[in-house]
C-alpha cells in the first residue's frame, strides 16, 4: 500500500512539473492581447472581497507579505480551511491557508470608502482577478467591471501578475506534495489542527482557532 501512495505521488509530481514547463511557456504579449480584447476595469464594488463563496488561498510568502505591511500575527492574518481529515490521534489535517475573513468578508476589506487595507501586499489572486489560467488558458470569473475598455499598460500588468501566479501555484503544489506525510485516518478527537503547505506541517492548537473549532462542531 506504501508503495502504491509512493507510486501515485510520484505520478502526480511528474504531472505538476509537466505543468510548470508549460506554464512558463506562455505567451505574456498574446496574453495581454487577449485581456485587452475582453476588456476590465476594477469597478471597487468589493463583491470579489465578500459573500459565502469568498476565499482567497494565500501562500506562506504572501502571508508574510501581509504580516510586513499590517504588523499582525500569522493567525490574524490567515486561517485554515474547513475542509480535511482526521487521523487516528484526533488531528485534524487540512491544506494550504486562506485569508482571514470578519463574518463574510475578508477582514482587510473597508465598506465605507470601498478599498482594500493591503492593496500594496494583496495575494496574486486578488491582483489578478477576475482572470485566471486554466491549462494556460484565459478564463473569467462573474466581473461587473469585465468587457469595459482597458489601458494597454494595464493589461499587460495583468498578464504578467497571471503567468506568476500560474507558475507560483505549480510550484507552490509541488512543494507541498514534497513535504506532505500522510497519515493513519482516524475520528474526530482533542487533537490539534495541522495544515499542510509548501513549507511543511503547521500544528495550531484549537484555542488559538475557535472559529474553526465552532464550524467542525466536532470539538469539545
Amino acid at each position: 500500500m506504501d508503495s502504491e501512495k509512493d507510486r501515485d505521488k510520484q505520478e502526480h509530481l511528474a504531472e505538476l512539473r509537466s505543468r510548470l514547463v508549460k506554464a512558463k511557456s506562455v505567451s505574456s504579449e498574446e496574453l495581454a492581447a487577449r485581456i485587452k480584447e475582453i476588456g476590465f476595469q476594477c469597478l471597487r464594488c468589493g463583491e470579489c472581497c465578500a459573500g459565502d463563496d469568498n476565499s482567497v488561498v494565500v501562500f506562506p510568502f504572501e502571508i508574510r507579505r501581509i504580516n510586513n505591511v499590517t504588523g499582525d500575527s500569522w493567525l490574524d492574518v490567515a486561517e485554515p480551511p474547513s475542509v480535511g481529515e482526521w487521523d487516528r490521534l484526533g488531528n485534524f489535517h487540512t491544506l494550504e491557508w486562506r485569508i482571514k475573513k470578519c463574518e463574510k468578508s475578508c477582514k482587510f476589506y473597508v465598506y465605507a470608502p470601498s478599498e482594500c487595507r493591503i492593496y500594496e501586499a494583496k495575494p496574486l489572486l486578488c491582483s489578478t482577478y477576475p482572470f485566471y489560467l486554466e491549462d494556460g488558458d484565459l478564463r473569467c470569473s462573474e466581473c461587473r467591471g469585465l468587457g469595459r475598455e482597458i489601458d494597454p499598460l494595464e493589461a499587460e500588468k495583468i498578464a504578467a501578475l497571471l503567468l506568476e501566479r500560474s507558475i507560483v501555484e505549480i510550484q507552490e503544489a509541488i512543494s507541498l506534495l514534497e513535504n506532505y506525510v500522510d497519515f493513519q485516518r482516524g475520528c474526530p478527537g482533542e487533537g490539534a489542527c495541522i495544515v499542510h503547505d509548501s513549507e511543511g506541517e503547521h500544528r495550531i492548537d484549537w484555542d488559538e482557532i475557535p472559529a474553526l473549532k465552532r464550524d467542525l462542531k466536532f470539538i469539545g
